[in-house]
């Protein structure tokens, strides 16, 4: 088993990672001292395939657990969703010494930290993420939230989990499509920080879509580290933290014109990563081989690379400005200068990246 430590003094905990590890649940929440009511938060597909286990791994450790199953997907990721979890934690009397446990992707993970933030003002909670995007970004680092209308993860908080269990086993069960979105999140971290990191991505593409376990390992633990380190100088996104949103500019804007039905947010990411890099290229920040590279390596990893054509460029910059982010109205952008070296700027025009955003 591998370990990454999120190091947040009192607030620090561990990461795990390794395959067939799902049912080690329970006697790991059990040495965090908390209370044995627990509830499982989870959606219909997930469930079906890892309820029991983690229930059945909660029973045996001594918990009592209850599972609350909520629609899958982003469109679910809602205030609404938050309060049918507070109406049953309510109804089942759940006091401050519950606990929650996350089994889902990306979405059941924000969800459910969201809830166990502002639930009596704080109760604990664990994650078990089962996609690639969750156990390599979204499941570390505290960040929870819902979506709104006007804008994705628009109202949320920062709450730290107790522990993030990951068993790169429940990965051969995603469909190959939320599979590849994961990856978008795993060559952010290169571009930003690790250029050994990026050239693995390359060599080793096709035996990581594969899913041959030593690659998943690695590339979920390395992904894990870079997020722990960045996380713990800058917990709340006050500066350094701000260079793990790369791509997700834009990619923001996408998804909530396109109504978080069209993309998955890996997907979105992508394309915002690409148009990040062409906007670093016409600023004159980074050399066009850069963006090359990150597109071919996106390319062959199955992602998309281009704005779709009926989303007017204008459109999406001016969703730019609704970014959670954004000062002023203005969004930050994190630009690649080189592979493995990003920076955050502000010194950009609306008329140039109109310009990218366009078809080419």
């Amino acid at each position: 088993m591998e370990k990454v430590r999120v190091e947040l003094g009192e607030r620090s905990y561990d990461i795990t990672i390794a395959a067939g590890t799902l049912g080690g649940i329970g006697p790991a929440m059990k040495e965090l001292s908390i209370g044995r009511r627990v509830a499982v938060v989870t959606n219909p597909t997930v469930g079906a395939l890892y309820e029991k286990t983690v229930v059945d791994s909660l029973k045996t450790a001594g918990f009592s657990p209850i599972t609350i199953t909520v629609p899958d997907g982003e469109k679910y990721k809602t205030l609404e969703s938050a309060a049918t979890i507070y109406e049953r934690l309510l109804t089942e009397k759940f006091d401050r010494k519950c606990s929650l446990v996350a089994l889902g992707g990306g979405v059941i993970g924000d969800l459910t930290g969201f809830v166990a933030a502002t639930y009596l003002r704080g109760v604990p909670f664990v994650q078990v993420p089962t996609t690639l995007l969750a156990q390599v970004d979204s499941s570390v680092g505290g960040k929870t939230g819902v979506n709104h209308p006007l804008g994705k993860n628009m109202i949320g908080a920062f709450y730290q989990p107790l522990l993030v269990w990951i068993d790169t086993a429940t990965l051969t069960t995603l469909p190959p499509r939320e599979f590849i979105a994961g990856l978008a999140e795993v060559v952010k971290y290169g571009v930003i920080s690790d250029k050994s990191l990026f050239d693995y991505l390359e060599e080793a593409i096709e035996d990581i879509l594969a899913l041959r376990e030593q690659d998943l390992t690695r590339i979920i633990k390395r992904s894990c580290e870079i997020k722990a380190e960045v996380v713990g100088q800058d917990e709340r996104e006050s500066g350094l933290r701000a260079i793990l949103n790369y791509g997700h500019t834009v990619g923001h804007a996408i998804e909530t014109a396109t109504g978080y039905t069209r993309y998955l947010h890996g997907e979105a990411v992508a394309i915002g990563m690409i148009a990040a890099a062409r906007l670093a290229v016409a600023l004159g920040r980074c050399d066009k081989s850069v963006t090359s590279r990150i597109e071919a390596l996106l390319h062959r990893g199955g992602l998309p690379v281009c704005v779709p054509s009926d989303l007017p460029p204008r459109q999406l910059v001016e969703l730019t400005g609704g970014d959670k982010k954004a000062v002023e109205k203005k969004a930050r952008f994190i630009l690649p200068s080189r592979i493995g070296q990003v920076d955050i700027t502000d010194d950009w025009d609306e008329t140039t990246l109109e310009s990218v955003l366009r078809p080419s």
